[in-house]
């Protein structure tokens, strides 16, 4: 709660930061976004498309994180039968040189996105306003871009985060004994929620504080961009 809230905040004084630049480098007032106008509609709904594909990439990293590891570990095992008896000691090295070269992989996509995506969709803006006599209409996309964005993206990393972590108390709680405890149905059904959980609540839910201040500091250094 307390990350998201400081996220926002920040997200709220770059945004009034954004508007300023705006109004500085235009000449004119800049103090309102009007999503009546259709394309800053537009602007808003891809800002809001942006988080959920964010988050989206952001879990299937994990997952291809983990199964890289899984056939790692595998390999030891065929490898090194003694590791289930504790005779022989397993190469963790190399499954932290997997885990950090997959993540550094894996975050290419979501990185890119976050940094690229306001400034495609402010340039391809500003260029349809020039051929459509809409003046600062670039400017204006982006603006609903983010003020979607930050919305969308704060309720999601709210909700990352607290169904990741119900996911993840769930289990434990019946590993207490509570429903069969170990081995039962219940316990078995909760390592699979436990499973989407920890992506949910250490990978997705966390990465959306920084892709909302992000996505406000982008459009900050690149306003005058999206001015005509």
């Amino acid at each position: 709660g307390f990350a998201i809230g400081s996220a926002a905040l920040a997200a709220f004084l770059l945004f009034s930061a954004y508007m300023d630049e705006v109004s500085a480098f235009n000449g004119e007032k800049f103090s309102t976004v009007d999503i009546a106008i259709p394309e800053v509609w537009i602007g808003g709904l891809l800002g809001s498309m942006l988080v959920y594909l964010f988050s989206a990439w952001a879990c299937a990293a994990v997952g291809n994180s983990a199964h890289d590891v899984v056939i790692e570990v595998r390999r030891q095992f065929d490898e090194k039968p003694g590791i289930m008896t504790y005779e022989q000691t397993p190469d963790y090295a190399r499954c932290v040189s997997i885990v950090a070269t997959s993540a550094l992989r894996e975050m290419k996509r979501p990185g890119i996105l976050a940094v690229s995506a306001p400034i495609v969709v402010g340039v391809v803006f500003r260029a349809f306003g020039i051929f459509t006599g809409q003046k600062m209409l670039g400017a204006k996309v982006v603006a609903g871009m983010i003020m979607f964005a930050t919305v969308s993206g704060i309720l999601m990393a709210l909700f990352l985060n607290t169904a990741g972590g119900a996911w993840d108390n769930a289990k434990k709680y019946i590993e207490m004994g509570t429903h069969g405890g170990k081995g039962s149905e219940a316990h078995k059904a909760a390592v699979t929620g436990d499973t989407v959980g920890d992506p949910f609540k250490d990978t997705a839910g966390p990465s959306i504080h920084v892709l909302i201040k992000m996505l406000a500091t982008i459009t900050l250094v690149m306003a005058p961009l999206f001015l005509d």
